[in-house]
């Protein structure tokens, strides 16, 4: 059990920058503290106490503002972060390395009881904040939920879903860029700009508004040019065709005037 404890806070020490100690993490992390009420509540559930496993996790609720049904299943190295309001069904599945914003809710679109009626999430799975995860199908390992996103249909390994209702996008290589590993930053909120339609958009405007700029610029230059030559006149032009140049310089500008 402390060897669990330990892994949990170092988790938040390893994902959150606020985290300033052991000491702040146990004490002050109501995330925290909601996983350890839960393994009490989930082993009271897994013993046939039904009661004490849904009062331990009413306590819970009531001092962290964090709401796990007794009979969910939750991985190791899961962190709450802020996490309030969040709301995880009877028969949901939380994988291995997850991260759970505030305002999330893993809930069931079903009254079959029995039924698996919430959603499995994956290892490393981000949950944004406000995003609604509905219906008892599994998100894939490494996936990202957008803030505010309702998820509806599995999302595949990888991939991110955002918008209401989620629309999948998949990954470029076939991984989220959020999955925490030794050699690569974990992303909070999910947030990567390769996965961001709207980023990736900008983006392109971005590049295509500077590619006009420098073709503007290469266009007033060669009217520089242009206008200098006229200025001149033929007689600093001893070449035959440079004359021909210039006379079909003065016609472009009878045009355009």
């Amino acid at each position: 059990m402390f060897s669990r404890i330990r892994a949990d806070a170092q988790t938040i020490l390893d994902r959150d920058p606020a985290a300033r100690g052991w000491l702040e993490v146990l004490t002050c992390y109501p995330g925290l503290h909601a996983l350890l009420f839960h393994r009490f509540a989930h082993a009271c559930w897994l013993a046939g106490f039904y009661w004490l496993g849904r009062f331990i996790s009413h306590l819970s609720r009531f001092l962290t503002g964090i709401e796990i049904h007794p009979g969910a299943v939750i991985g190791e190295r899961v962190f709450f972060d802020h996490a309030m309001g969040v709301v995880v069904g009877e028969t949901a599945e939380i994988g291995d390395g997850c991260t759970i914003y505030q305002g999330v809710t893993l809930g069931g679109t079903s009254l079959y009881k029995g039924a698996k009626r919430h959603p499995t999430l994956g290892k490393d799975v981000v949950v944004s904040a406000g995003a609604k995860v509905l219906g008892g199908f599994t998100v894939g390992d490494g996936a990202k939920i957008g803030s505010n996103a309702v998820v509806i249909k599995p999302v595949p390994a990888g991939a991110t879903a955002v918008g209401i209702p989620a629309r999948i996008i998949q990954s470029k290589t076939g991984e989220s860029a959020d999955v925490a590993k030794p050699e690569t930053k974990f992303s909070a909120y999910g947030i990567t700009q390769d996965d961001d339609p709207i980023s990736q958009a900008l983006r392109g405007l971005v590049d295509y508004a500077s590619e006009q700029d420098k073709q503007i610029a290469m266009l007033w230059q060669a009217l520089e040019k242009l206008a200098a030559v006229s200025a001149a006149g033929p007689d600093c032009l001893p070449e035959e065709a440079a004359k021909n140049a210039y006379s079909e310089i003065v016609k472009l500008n009878k045009l355009i005037d």
